[in-house]
């Protein structure tokens, strides 16, 4: 396991406002000492699908960043797809959630929640299910 410092390595990277959303939530939950995964796997309309969970389990060949106050983990296999990615919250009329800003993706379903790389699989399916409108 590496514990790396964002600002240096080029990890993954938190705005104030989605620490502040995950800082909430763990609280919220009791689960202060766990920390946010960020994952990629297999899916939707762009090849790739976003993923984020709360984890008390660190693996031995996880990454581990820490972004305003928060510890984020990324498996050896999601780092090569989000490294330098930057996760926010953003509010809109439809309510608030997470948004990735992610530097590797060279293509992005309208929905914001799937996405492909050069090196990533292409989608086979039609479409992510979320009512983005893309196929």
């Amino acid at each position: 396991m590496a514990t790396l410092d964002t600002e240096t390595t080029g990890g993954i990277e938190l705005t104030e406002r989605a620490a502040q959303e995950i800082l909430g939530l763990l609280e919220k939950q009791g689960k202060t000492d766990s920390a946010l995964r960020v994952f990629v796997q297999g899916g939707g309309c762009s090849g790739l699908n976003y993923g984020m969970a709360i984890d008390d389990e660190i693996e031995e060949d996880d990454f581990i960043f820490q972004c305003n106050g928060v510890k984020v983990i990324v498996d050896p296999i999601s780092i090569n797809y989000i490294k330098g990615a930057s996760v926010d919250y953003v509010e809109d009329v439809m309510g608030g959630g997470f948004k990735i800003d992610n530097p590797n993706a060279t293509r992005s379903c309208g929905c914001g929640n799937s996405f492909s790389t050069d090196d990533g699989p292409e989608a086979s399916s039609g479409g992510c299910g979320s009512g983005c409108g893309c196929h």
